[in-house]
């Protein structure tokens, strides 16, 4: 929503002031949270914080009088009002009714509600921005783009606070490699997430896990909705691009399902695997650290990260049932895709509405609307995703026990290799050591990762329509048909060359790494590893053969290179290359040629 302001010039220095003030904010939290001792007096920051409240009151005071419409400020700054009487109810119930009587209590009370105003007034003003930005005209890729390459770069420079790290700092590239593992929910590591950071460190690891995992620009957009704030037309077309939705009319729907289902997910499955911790003792030592793993975890597995606050995964929870209930569940429908989430919701709520009106009102049974089908897409996903699950267990399960290493190679059991083909499609955790697993069962575990997730899901790999649309191509080929056919559709012909163009750059990008880790590891690790790594690391999936820590600095610049491209994916950075560009209007005369 685009608010009118009379005075122009006065808007833009009030962007410019929103800007300096929230810099300021952001290395008065560093300054004081980040190091060992706050790098100024406490009372000193406290005092300009509390100097930036009054910025940002002010500020608001100056855009309601600059603004042209009264009406149309307060419908797109609605939450302002309740936020600031709730910051007054804080700052005068301080020692009243909130913390103790102590004036050192009280103190606290009202820094912290300081602290929480102004932390909200950041994270809106940047939503908003990215929002702008995604909508501004300029090509939506870049924008994603640039959006990643600002988070991971702000992640790595908190990560390096001495604050952040449980034993000694991390350096610039570890927390470089980590920040962008995080983003891009990949999962590999470098430094155990566990017991080389702190609370703090593994709190930054897990905001950049969730804001990587569903985009930093569809978090914009989420929040300039719970803000009141309709899309517009070329904000809603840049969404539509971002998220491959259909019609402009459901981005909007689209976008707060996401937001909901996925905070919904994660706690259902937080709230599940609770109790999973005291399988194993020691591991968890009390209440609130094992409400924190059980959120960890569970972010963690819907994201597709594979990130795990324990050094060997969830080796020592092979036997618990959650593993399987819950954890499975949780990555399967992260890897879904939230438009097929999205469907199947709207199928069931369908379903339950009609069944009502059948059983409850009799007179509407036979005036009843045609039941909503299942999309296209839906089929796809759901048809190879099961596919994929049942055909990498068995194939584990069979290749898992021929091994080139002999004695050493470890038989996963029908759970964990089921485990395994699910945790490969781009999850990353492991109920089982990958070092020990055949060379055999490696390899199709890189095939797994190869083909990821699904699109529009927190998943990497070259997805699992993108396999379907292939395979399909292939067989209408064999079949002399001169369409492609799934479930009785006919798929564009722009849809299998953008399937064969995302995988033809997935190989370039695989082969590429491949040799380039080759020469700078070379005779430091067999060619298999290196070949997984590259594979886990493109797939954005984590697992590793156990070499990730012990990668060369310019090998670990390469990993975190491809972890960015299989992100992002290779068909978006080349989206964002050729974007604007012309079509031609014409056509060369055909002529044969002998393929094959």
């Amino acid at each position: 929503m685009i608010i009118h302001y009379k005075n122009k010039r006065l808007e833009q220095v009030l962007i410019g002031v929103n800007i300096l003030a929230a810099a300021i904010v952001t290395a008065s939290f560093v300054a004081l949270f980040g190091f060992d001792k706050p790098l100024a007096a406490a009372s000193v920051l406290y005092a300009v914080q509390t100097a930036l409240l009054v910025v940002f009151i002010a500020e608001k005071i100056i855009r309601l009088l600059n603004a042209a419409s009264k009406a149309e400020f307060w419908r797109a700054n609605w939450f302002e009002a309740p936020l600031l009487l709730a910051l007054g109810i804080a700052v005068l119930g301080a020692g009243r009714w909130f913390g103790g009587p102590a004036l050192a209590e009280a103190a606290a009370v009202r820094h912290f509600a300081v602290g929480i105003y102004l932390v909200l007034q950041v994270v809106v003003k940047v939503c908003r921005t990215v929002v702008n930005l995604a909508a501004s005209g300029r090509n939506p890729t870049q924008v994603l783009i640039a959006s990643f390459l600002v988070l991971i770069i702000s992640g790595a420079g908190l990560l390096m606070l001495p604050r952040s790290s449980a034993t000694e700092n991390v350096s610039f590239v570890d927390a470089l490699f980590t920040a962008t593992s995080a983003t891009c929910v990949t999962g590999l590591i470098v430094k155990d997430t566990g017991s080389d950071f702190s609370l703090m460190g593994q709190l930054i690891i897990l905001s950049l896990i969730q804001l990587g995992g569903l985009g930093i620009v569809v978090f914009g957009a989420v929040f300039a909705l719970l803000l009141g704030q309709a899309l517009s037309l070329s904000e809603s077309v840049a969404m539509q691009d971002l998220l491959s939705a259909r019609t402009l009319g459901r981005i909007g729907n689209m976008i707060a399902f996401i937001f909901v289902g996925t905070i919904f997910i994660e706690a259902v499955g937080a709230v599940s695997i609770f109790w999973m911790w005291d399988d194993v003792p020691g591991k968890v030592t009390n209440i609130q650290q094992q409400w924190f793993v059980s959120i960890f975890h569970s972010i963690s597995a819907f994201c597709n990260a594979g990130f795990s606050l324990f050094s060997d995964s969830f080796v020592s929870y092979n036997k618990s049932w959650a593993v399987y209930a819950v954890i499975c569940p949780l990555i399967i429908m992260g890897g879904l895709g939230f438009g097929v989430l999205y469907d199947l919701s709207n199928i069931a709520v369908d379903r339950v509405k009609r069944f009502f009106k059948r059983r409850f009102n009799r007179r509407h049974s036979f005036s009843m609307e045609t039941p909503k089908r299942m999309r296209l897409q839906t089929k796809i996903v759901l048809s190879v995703s099961a596919s994929l699950i049942i055909l990498g267990t068995l194939a584990i399960l069979l290749f898992g026990r021929y091994a080139d290493a002999g004695a050493s190679a470890q038989n996963p059991g029908i759970l964990g290799a089921l485990f395994q083909s699910i945790t490969a499609r781009t999850a990353g955790f492991n109920t089982i050591d990958i070092s020990t697993l055949s060379e055999p069962g490696r390899f199709i575990l890189m095939l797994l990762m190869f083909v990821g997730g699904s699109p529009g899901s927190t998943a990497g790999g070259i997805k699992t329509v993108t396999l379907a649309v292939i395979i399909m191509t292939v067989f209408a080929a064999l079949r002399k048909r001169q369409e492609v056919e799934m479930f009785k559709r006919s798929i564009r012909i722009v849809v299998v060359g953008r399937a064969i163009t995302v995988t033809l750059l997935f190989v370039a990008v695989l082969f590429t790494a491949t040799l380039a880790l080759s020469i700078t590891e070379a005779n430091r690790f067999a060619m298999s590893d290196i070949a997984f790594e590259a594979s886990s690391a493109l797939g954005t999936v984590g697992l590793t053969t156990g070499i990730t820590p012990f990668l060369t600095t310019a090998g670990k610049l390469i990993i975190i290179a491809v972890m960015l491209i299989g992100r992002l994916g290779p068909l978006t950075l080349l989206a964002a290359l050729t974007f604007n560009l012309k079509p031609v209007r014409y056509n060369y005369p055909g002529e044969a040629i002998i393929v094959g």
